[in-house]
């Protein structure tokens, strides 16, 4: 049984749906896909199939944060060019209609894969993924029509100062220790962008990879709301903020973002060295953007802290969020000062 408010707003939904040329099913409702910690995605019925609602979530947004049109954008442009991803079919920018902007996608069959493999599962996942962001940064941005997304210029620097400017808002009495310590190290380390610029999906890691639970095949690239160009390392670096090894803090393996505490699984430096043999491009050196993309998923989780502190997300998941983001920020300047020594 669906509950009231997944019937209620497939009832504001499906005229809105009928004038994009879609037609809801009568008598479905919205039904919540599981996995993801922030963005909401929700299954559709539609009379050509299943797809799926994508939007942000409820509360207040961080600045540029859960872009919907930015993602409409993007996965337009991509899908004729890069199968992975799947067909946008409907963008709504008018947020009076279900509270948010919000984009209707092809729907894909596959599993997320975050903390913990499935039964089955294996280190073809690492290769899928690796695989998946070798051939993202392998196309042309202007021949995807992608060649104006972002401003690859000054990449770094830019970034540094956005997600410090974050940060200050996340910690509005002051920033902790680690953080200020962080923030200073990089600004007083910052390397040039260096390289073309490719297409970087911002947070391509397992759980954004649909995949075949048996065969770890991958089915679906998501989440795109992020999407830019800059320096092919920063994904990588992304990613690997992300892979925690059984000797890193214990506090930080709390994290169980991707299943790399799996036994016998490689490490950072193994992943890193897997996509430098898969690829036909150097990332270039990582100790930087890997300490930026620390900085960054600890004032992520810090943001989605602060909204279960105001009420805006449910479930006890985000209450140890504000611990994590400490722990990765004490590492992230632990490593990078044995990095620069």
């Amino acid at each position: 049984m669906l509950a009231g408010s997944a019937m209620d707003e497939a009832a504001i939904l499906a005229p809105w749906l009928a004038r994009q040329g879609l037609a809801l099913l009568p008598g479905t409702g919205l039904v919540a896909l599981g996995g993801g910690i922030a963005n909401r995605n929700e299954r559709i019925e539609l009379a050509t199939g299943p797809a799926v609602l994508r939007r942000p979530p409820p509360g207040v947004l961080a600045a540029g944060a859960s872009d919907m049109a930015r993602e409409w954008r993007v996965v337009s442009a991509l899908a004729p060019h890069f199968p992975i991803v799947p067909r946008a079919l409907a963008f709504c920018d008018d947020a009076a209609l279900l509270g948010t902007p919000f984009l209707i996608l092809e729907f894909r069959p596959g599993v997320a894969i975050a903390g913990r493999l499935p039964p089955g599962g294996d280190e073809r996942l690492i290769d899928a993924t690796l695989g998946q962001m070798i051939a993202l940064h392998g196309l042309d941005p202007a021949a995807v029509g992608l060649g104006d997304l972002g401003r690859p210029d000054g990449f770094y620097p830019r970034q540094l100062s956005g997600w410090t400017k974050r940060a200050a808002a996340v910690w509005p009495d002051g920033l902790p220790a680690p953080a200020a310590a962080l923030i200073a190290a990089l600004a007083d380390n910052a390397p040039p962008d260096g390289g073309a610029p490719v297409l970087l999906h911002m947070d391509l890691k397992p759980d954004n990879l649909l995949v075949d639970p048996v065969t770890m095949a991958p089915r679906a690239l998501i989440d795109w709301d992020m999407a830019t160009r800059g320096p092919r390392g920063f994904d990588l670096a992304v990613l690997l903020s992300y892979w925690i090894e059984p000797g890193d803090p214990p506090a930080v393996q709390a994290l169980g973002a991707v299943p790399s505490l799996t036994p016998g699984w490689p490490g950072r430096a193994e992943v890193a060295a897997r996509y430098r043999a898969l690829g036909s491009a150097d990332p270039g050196p990582l100790a930087w953007p890997l300490a930026l993309a620390r900085l960054r998923l600890a004032v992520a989780w810090l943001q989605l802290y602060r909204k279960w502190q105001r009420g805006e997300m449910a479930g006890d998941r985000y209450a140890g969020f504000e611990t994590l983001a400490l722990a990765i920020l004490d590492q992230a300047v632990t490593e990078f000062a044995k990095d620069c020594a």
